[in-house]
């Protein structure tokens, strides 16, 4: 028996009385769901059990009792007094059953075949162990072979994984971007300073290339050497005034230039 079902005491005499009692009544009879529910009220703390197990897994703990609920009651209406087991010992799986069936079913971004899904958390248990084993991440083949998969298989999950839960739109943003805390959603499309300083290198570079020697050379120890006029003047033999003319001209002939590129 697992810990949920020894750490809470159900009394199996009158579950089995109960359920004795509803096997006797016709499938139309209105006391047989009166006895469901009784029953049903007996054992809400497997329920309870049963939804904190799998709690803190991206479902809110309400939909997992409402799901483990709903086992529960399918357990109570395939139940056979006559095998002779224990209602919890036959229950409890089936409960866990259809909580497994949920996560499985429905917390999936896109529909992925039934073995994927199942190899998900070997997936994550193996990458886990290897990580605490050796200090560092598995790669794909060492993946594979742990698994005993072929490594596209081993792709495959992977991919699939991200699947699982993906991020809301309206899930709250952590406010990395500077601003305020607001949701992911709101960020999406903003300007990437990053990606702008990209594409402004990009467009420069040939630009750069075409200059004089001498005025490259002045704008590479301005702008990537990070010397200042003087130091630069006394680097290539001209004054500061003199570099000081030379980089306003070639600022303004890449500025030229980038505008006609547009």
């Amino acid at each position: 028996m697992t810990s949920a079902q020894s750490s809470t005491r159900f009394d199996d005499g009158r579950t089995e009385m109960l359920l004795a009692e509803m096997n006797r009544l016709t499938h139309d009879d209105p006391r047989r769901e009166r006895l469901r529910e009784t029953i049903v009220d007996m054992h809400a703390p497997l329920i309870r059990g049963v939804a904190r197990r799998y709690a803190n897994r991206g479902e809110p703990l309400d939909d997992l009792q409402q799901v483990a609920y709903l086992g529960l009651v399918k357990a109570i209406n395939r139940f056979d007094p006559h095998i002779g087991d224990r209602f919890v010992t036959y229950a409890y799986p089936v409960v866990t059953g259809e909580v497994k069936r949920h996560f499985r079913d429905k917390t999936w971004g896109i529909r992925v075949s039934r073995r994927i899904q199942e190899l998900r958390p070997v997936l994550q248990r193996t990458t886990q162990e290897f990580t605490r084993e050796h200090g560092r991440s598995p790669t794909t083949a060492e993946i594979s072979a742990l698994m005993n998969i072929t490594e596209d298989e081993t792709v495959e999950v992977i991919i699939a994984c991200d699947a699982y839960r993906p991020l809301s739109l309206e899930a709250p943003s952590d406010g990395s971007q500077g601003g305020e805390n607001g949701t992911v959603g709101e960020y999406l499309g903003s300007d990437d300073p990053a990606l702008a300083a990209f594409i402004d290198g990009h467009a420069l570079a040939p630009l750069i290339d075409d200059l004089p020697e001498r005025e490259r050379t002045i704008l590479l120890l301005r702008f990537f050497g990070n010397k200042t006029q003087t130091q630069i003047a006394e680097q290539i033999g001209l004054s500061q005034m003199h570099v000081s003319r030379l980089l306003r001209a070639t600022l303004d002939r890449l500025r030229v230039g980038l505008l006609a590129e547009q």
